[in-house]
Order: structure tokens, then sequence, then C-alpha cells
């Protein structure tokens, strides 16, 4: 850790991982979706599609709010103040899902929507925090602490749910009647986790004071600045981008291969998301004192061989055990990707400016959450209905990665970030 940074401050960065991990597994994974798409929208055929839109264009907004929003929060020193206001909006919007009853189709897509984009600015938010905890060659473990304990959270968030769910289930009760209470206490959950934050997690010390541009402006000068004066940077993007894309495949439509490939009822699903889980605050823990020991670029490049051997596997998988043992280590690898890239943009993001270029890997990041599950869908579709077909597609973003990576000079990276002169 820094100088001055305690454990305290560490663990309290970590708790909001571990927060705001039960909304994306109980909303975005497990119960809202499939409750919108079977109560909201009555099991009509377009409810998918109209689900997957309203996430889109929550990605949309904050792809093209972010780097404004991130170059804000270094010039005024605003950091928790976007992070208490992105996570206040999420716990509001994720509340008033529980008023989302059968037919309720535009003011459920519109909640479920704001809810996500208030949580993706979170997520930007409190990333932005870990260069100025963090050394440089302990990015790697600092981050993995936080996905690691952000998987647990999610494991305890669906764990309450589930109880819920069984409790009502037992009692005969449909879904209208118990999924309400279930989003209260995921909002409930995401606020009480996420106070360690508030109460330890100071400001960082070092920003910038260049003004912020309009939002499409900003968006524009950042990224033509990582062209001019950061390659590197600009490169990692590209390659988060590529295979953030096929991560977003197997995290969204996991339960829908399962399902349809390979005949899962929904207690099988709900045991695959708790192995995915484990295994990847396992991956994300363990892999991140790796990454710090071998260095950044070559556990990433192993991570996305593993993400390949997976794909392979899923594609081939006839028997049950195959198929288990492909989730597993698909958990492994999306514990260990997502550490990974977080913490080389901490690495090669100017110290003065991390927020603003944490936006940047927002952006590539929420791209991704577009272009992936849009094409697997695409796929599915030409293909009528082939969804080994579609998941073999995608290993192809993780071989660009691939690709990109290995044009990744990272030492020149952190000599451009040292050379260039900041404002200030």
């Amino acid at each position: 850790m820094r100088p001055g940074v305690g454990r305290r401050e560490v663990w309290s960065w970590a708790m909001y991982d571990f927060a705001n991990s039960g909304y994306t597994t109980v909303v975005l994974t497990t119960v809202f979706n499939a409750y919108f798409v079977g109560v909201v929208a009555a099991g009509h055929a377009w409810g998918t599609l109209a689900l997957t839109a309203a996430l889109s264009l929550s990605y949309l907004i904050v792809m093209v709010s972010m780097p404004a929003l991130g170059a804000r929060a270094d010039a005024r020193a605003g950091h928790r103040r976007l992070l208490f206001s992105s996570t206040a909006g999420c716990v509001l919007a994720t509340a008033v899902l529980a008023s989302v009853g059968p037919g309720d189709i535009a003011w459920g897509l519109f909640w479920l929507a704001a809810s996500n984009v208030f949580y993706c600015v979170g997520e930007s938010a409190v990333a932005s925090f870990l260069p100025g905890l963090a050394r440089p060659e302990s990015m790697g473990r600092v981050s993995g602490w936080g996905w690691s304990f952000g998987y647990c959270g999610g494991m305890l968030a669906l764990g309450l749910a589930l109880w819920v769910a069984s409790d009502a289930g037992s009692r005969g009760l449909p879904a209208q009647d118990y999924v309400p209470w279930i989003m209260g206490l995921t909002a409930g959950f995401f606020a009480l986790a996420a106070l360690p934050s508030f109460l330890w997690l100071r400001e960082p010390a070092s920003t910038a004071t260049a003004p912020a541009l309009a939002v499409l402006a900003q968006l524009r000068r950042a990224w033509q600045e990582t062209r001019r004066d950061y390659p590197d940077f600009r490169r990692l993007l590209m390659c988060i981008a590529c295979y953030q894309a096929g991560i977003t495949v197997v995290i969204t439509l996991s339960a829908v291969y399962a399902t349809e490939v390979m005949g899962f009822d929904m207690r099988q699903t709900m045991m695959l998301v708790f192995l995915v889980n484990i295994a990847a605050a396992i991956g994300a823990f363990g892999f991140g004192y790796l990454q710090d020991r071998i260095g950044h670029k070559r556990a990433l490049a192993i991570t996305l061989c593993g993400w390949l051997v997976m794909v392979g596997l899923a594609v081939s998988a006839q028997s049950l055990p195959v198929f288990w043992s492909a989730a597993g280590l698909a958990g492994l690898c999306m514990g260990t990707s997502q550490s990974a890239g977080r913490a080389m943009v901490g690495v090669l993001a100017p110290a003065r400016r991390p927020a603003e270029f944490f936006a940047l890997w927002t952006f590539a990041v929420q791209l991704a959450a577009v272009v992936g599950p849009l094409t697997y869908g695409l796929l599915v579709w030409l293909t009528q209905g082939n969804h080994r077909a579609a998941l073999l597609a995608t290993g192809v973003f993780f071989l660009a990665g691939l690709w990109l990576l290995g044009r990744l000079d990272f030492v020149r990276g952190q000599q451009d970030r040292d050379a260039r002169i900041e404002p200030g």
C-alpha cells in the first residue's frame, strides 16, 4: 500500500465491490431479468428484446457520459461525491423496482436502466481510488482483493434472495408476491454494505485542475489524447473492450445456454451461478498475487488462453461433467481477467487524473456490454437457434484481445505515464 494508507481504508474500498456485486448478481443475472421476461412481460417473445435493449441503452448513456463525469471528479476533488451520489441513485432505483408488477413494462424498464446507469458510474468511480491506495507493484493483488470480495458479496446477496424465494415457494406464493421483497432486500444490502466506503475511504490527494468539457467534447478529447500521448493505454482499452465482450456474453447468457443446450432446470442454474462466483472469487484473489509476481501482461495472456479453453470445452460438452468443468474454468478466468484489466489501467493511468482515465476503462467495458450480447443474439437468430455456434464465435473476442495484448508494451506505457506533464 502507499504511504499513509491503512488496512482499514483498503478494506473499506474492497467493501464497495462486496456491496455492488449483490445488485448485479440478483438484479441483472438471476432474479429481476427472469421476473421481467416471465411475469412483467407475461412471457411474450419481445420481453427479452425489450430487456436487453433497455440495458444496452443504459450502457450507451454511461459510455458517453462517464469521461466527462470522471474529468469533473478529478478537477474538483469530487471522487467521493460521485461515488456517493451514484450509490444513492442505484439503491433508490433498485428499491423502486419492488413496485414493478405484471404489465408495468415501461415503468420496469425505466428503473432497470436507471439503476444500471448508477451502478456503472459507481463501479468506475470506486476504481479510480485504486492508484491512490496501492503501489504499482501491488496493484494486481489489491485489485484482486476487491474483485474476490465482490464475488463473496454477490453470493451472499443471492443466498438471501434464494432464501426468500424458497420460503415463498413453499407457501405457494407467485413471483409477483416475493420478488418485490427481494428487490427491497437487495437495495438494503447495497446501502448497508457500502457504508464502510463512505466512512473510511478518503478523497485521493492528487487531482487535476484542468476544466472539464462538455460530455461529447470530453470523450473526444480523451480518446485523441490517448492516441497522441498514451498509445499503449489506448491499446489496453481496445484489448479490454474485446475480451470483455466475450465475458459479458458469459455473464449475461450463461444461464440461457445452460437451459437451452444442456437442459438445466432452475435449481441447476442457481448452482451454476454459485459455482461460477466461487471460482471467480478464488481466481481474483489468488491470481492477483501471481499477477504482481510474473507481470500484468503475461498474467492477462494466460487468462485469455484460459478463456479460449473454456469456450472449447463448453461448445464440445455433451455430458454434465465436461460442462461443469467449463463453468468452473469460466469463473476462474472471469475473476482473474476482470481484476487484471482494472489493475493494468491503474498502473498506466496518470496519477493526477485517475477518474478520467478509469472513465475510459468504463467506456471500453460498457461498449463490450453492448456489442457482446447483441452479437451472440444475432448469431443465434442467424443460425436458427444454434447456441453452440454462437458461443464458438464468441471465442473470436478473446482471440482479438490476445492479439491486441501482444502489441501492448507495458514498460513503454509506464514511461509515457511518467513522461507527461499533467495540467495543474
